[in-house]
């Protein structure tokens, strides 16, 4: 029997099949290959006791992608969730996630969620900017269930995770789009203005037939070190048209002269993104010089 492992707790991985959920113990060669099974994946299953639903996990099938926080297989798309107030927007922040989204070639849709809290519309500034980059942009609010259709539109027919920093109300926003999911929310501190991390562990959802998807702990820090400063320019969206016009094969798009990315800076390309470039390029260059020493 084929299912999908929709969660995986203290060693017991929960698969949906045709006939239910059967709770499963991966078999040992798992183990003795190093291979751990993880929610998304497509498997094959044994079942033990059809009553109580009981079986293992036999087989994994291969993944098109796996994530590494949160841990998951065969993701269709990410959802950045970011909120427009409460926590304010940190964009260098947010752009670290789409760079990782990039890298693993998911379709990105960023979500600025509680823009009932922002009187001023400033977040209307921060959806043209990234809608200019090439991204699609939905603004909601999960407490006043603001165009919340335009978000569920994006998640038909496809397994998405949600990510974000804590705090951002990505779990009351999912509860807002199915009140069914009933998830743990938890209140900002007014001290240090994050949320407290009410997520614990991957899991996979069903929202609504066909259409999946993956609340996921918050965190407020990300790191690209594994990304080489010679790929970082490919995964800014709106650089790539303008790659290859540059006179110089190996241009990092910084001091040289005739660089297509430079050119349109200010035009195609926004400041604000062409500065975080530099930032995480410099970061990156850091880190290589670092391990070549060692």
């Amino acid at each position: 029997m084929q299912g999908t492992i929709v969660k995986g707790i203290g060693g017991f991985y929960y698969v949906a099949a045709a006939t239910g959920v059967y709770e499963c113990r991966a078999r040992g060669k798992f183990r003795r290959m190093a291979l751990v099974p993880t929610v998304g994946d497509h498997v094959e299953i044994s079942v033990q006791d059809e009553q109580k639903k009981k079986g293992s996990v036999d087989e994994i099938l291969p993944r098109k992608n796996q994530l590494i926080r949160p841990k998951v297989a065969n993701v269709d798309q990410a959802v950045i969730v970011f909120a427009a107030k409460s926590p304010d927007m940190n964009l260098d922040l947010l752009d670290r996630f789409l760079l990782l989204g990039e890298e693993q070639k998911l379709k990105l849709v960023f979500c600025i969620n509680k823009i009932d809290l922002d009187e001023a519309k400033q977040y209307e500034a921060v959806a043209a900017l990234y809608e200019q980059a090439g991204f699609s942009v939905v603004c909601v609010s999960g407490e006043k269930k603001e165009n919340l259709e335009a978000l569920r539109a994006h998640l038909k027919g496809k397994i998405s995770v949600f990510a974000g920093p804590s705090g951002v109300g990505k779990s009351s926003l999912l509860n807002a789009l199915n009140p069914a999911l009933s998830l743990n929310t938890g209140a900002i501190s007014e001290k240090i203005e994050r949320g407290k991390h009410t997520t614990r562990h991957a899991e996979l959802m069903e929202l609504e037939e066909g259409s999946f998807i993956v609340d996921s702990p918050g965190f407020t820090s990300l790191s690209l070190e594994h990304i080489l400063p010679e790929d970082l320019a490919g995964l800014f969206r709106e650089f790539r048209p303008y790659l290859g016009d540059c006179y110089y094969r190996s241009c990092k798009h910084l001091q040289e002269p005739d660089c297509g990315v430079k050119a349109q800076v200010g035009k195609a390309i926004s400041l604000q993104r062409y500065e975080r470039y530099v930032t995480i390029l410099s970061e990156l260059e850091e880190i290589q010089e670092r391990k070549n020493w060692k």
